[in-house]
């Protein structure tokens, strides 16, 4: 439940076959930079969505980058945004700060240009409007009102034009220098578009919790706020009671069993108010 979990690390095998590869051939420093670039891209979407009440909170270390997994079942549109948009920002401020060092002290650029050209490469690479990259999501959602699958259509042909359009370069530089990345990129490009689904819905059972004994959280809220609002006060720990007002005068308390009975039926825009027995 979102608020109870800290985030929890995993390394896949692969992501340590992959950095003792590195290691032979040379190219540990930058394997390292991009792996620390992509965990604080993926840490930065888990602070967003726990700012709003939402739980991201499974990190794999993975050799092409990182996954982060959880559940922001019912997040409004304008919040998916921020914890969306949070990834590609955290790095590009990881490349201003390095540029700033640099600039104060001219003796650090050989040593974090590495690090530096890394989280600016991330921040312009997810920005692309392509799955499974955050631009491709936010593409999704500013074409949420055409319909579902109207956006997923045209998020998987933009998806597709941009594999076809990084694979063109590949082809490219073969006359050259093989850009390995490039291909390897382009086919992760052309996978992504047929995913993307939607987050899975919150499961909640409290027989444990209950049987052990719960404290009780009483929260204070109008009861003009949305079930969405009041999303985020919910604790895997604690039993939650939603007391309602409206106009400065208390109009009833709500269980966490009527609340989350509208979550589970989808009724994220619902008011509070109408939740209750009176009421409905």
């Amino acid at each position: 439940m979102p608020g109870a979990k800290q985030l929890r690390f995993r390394i896949h095998p692969l992501f340590l076959a992959a950095g003792l590869a590195s290691a032979f051939t040379g190219d540990l420093l930058m394997f390292l930079a991009a792996a620390l670039a992509a965990a604080e891209h993926e840490c930065a979407h888990a602070f967003a969505a726990r700012r709003y009440g939402f739980a991201l909170d499974r990190l794999i270390l993975m050799p092409y980058g990182a996954v982060l997994s959880g559940d922001i079942a019912g997040i409004g549109k304008r919040q998916e945004l921020c914890v969306l948009a949070a990834g590609p920002l955290a790095n590009a401020a990881t490349a201003l700060a390095f540029v700033a060092l640099w600039w104060l002290f001219p003796e650090t650029y050989p040593y974090t240009d590495t690090a530096a050209q890394v989280s600016f490469s991330l921040f312009l690479v997810n920005l692309l409007p392509a799955y499974p990259l955050d631009g491709g999501r936010m593409l999704h959602l500013l074409l949420s009102p055409l319909g579902e699958r109207r956006a997923r259509m045209i998020c998987r042909a933009v998806t597709l034009l941009t594999a076809a359009g990084v694979l063109a370069y590949f082809v490219w530089t073969c006359f050259s220098a093989p850009a390995y990345t490039a291909l390897i990129f382009a086919v992760l490009l052309a996978a992504g578009a047929f995913g993307g689904g939607r987050y899975a819905r919150l499961t909640f059972s409290r027989e444990k919790g209950l049987a052990r004994g719960m404290e009780e959280r009483r929260v204070v809220i109008s009861a003009e706020k949305t079930v969405q609002d009041a999303f985020r006060f919910l604790r895997e720990e604690k039993y939650l009671v939603l007391v309602l007002f409206t106009g400065g005068e208390f109009l009833g308390e709500l269980t966490e069993e009527e609340y989350l009975s509208a979550v589970k039926e989808g009724r994220w825009s619902a008011p509070l108010g109408e939740l209750l027995p009176q009421f409905r």
